[in-house]
Parts: C-alpha cells; structure tokens; sequence
C-alpha cells in the first residue's frame, strides 16, 4: 500500500484494523497528518513566493560569484539573442548599439585568454 496507486476504503480499513488503533488513537494520527499536511503546504507556498521576489533573485544571482570571464561570456550569450532578434525584426540601429557592446564584451574575453 505505500506505492502510488490509489488505495480503496476497504483497504485502509484493513490496515488499520491490523494495527490495532482505537478511535482516539486514530483521530490523534489524522490530526498529525492533516497538520503536517497542512504545514507542508505553507512552507511550499512561502518558498515559491520567496523566490519569485525581485529581491530573491537578485540575491542568489550575486552569490554565484561570477569571474569577469563568465560574466562576459553571459552578456555576450545575451547580445547575441538580442542581436538575432532585432536583425529579425530589421531594426538596425538597435543592432548598430548591440554590435558597439558586443566590441566591448570581445576585448574583455580577449584580455582573459
């Protein structure tokens, strides 16, 4: 019965009459459990609403502690994505300023190697 398939009635009737629980016993763990339960999905929703924060974000990106090179290298990733995109939507000048940075970023790689 610990396997993910769904479990009848009947079955956890059984079980419990195995184990010999009277019915304060019984509320007692189903008290438990619902609390665990209950607790269980505060701290999830606590977490997700912690890391979609702003500042969640920032934080751990900060505590990658990124080299000069791998900070370059994510920005030229970045220029590279945006550069496609306008090329695609033929706005030039936008292209014109991705290529000026892009300059940059390569002598930073360049000084690295």
């Amino acid at each position: 019965m610990t396997d993910n398939k769904r479990v009848s009635n009947k079955q956890i009737l059984d079980v419990l009459k195995e184990l010999k629980m009277n019915e304060a016993e019984l509320n007692a763990l189903a008290i438990k459990i619902v609390s665990r339960m209950v607790k269980l999905k505060s701290m999830e929703d606590w977490f997700d609403h912690v890391n979609r924060s702003d500042i969640a974000g920032s934080v751990a990106y900060q505590d990658l502690e990124l080299t000069e090179e791998e900070e370059a290298l994510g920005e030229a990733a970045k220029l590279m994505t945006l550069m496609n995109l306008f090329q695609e939507e033929e706005e030039y000048e936008k292209c014109a300023i991705i290529k000026g940075r892009m300059a940059q970023v390569n002598k930073i790689l360049r000084k690295k190697k």
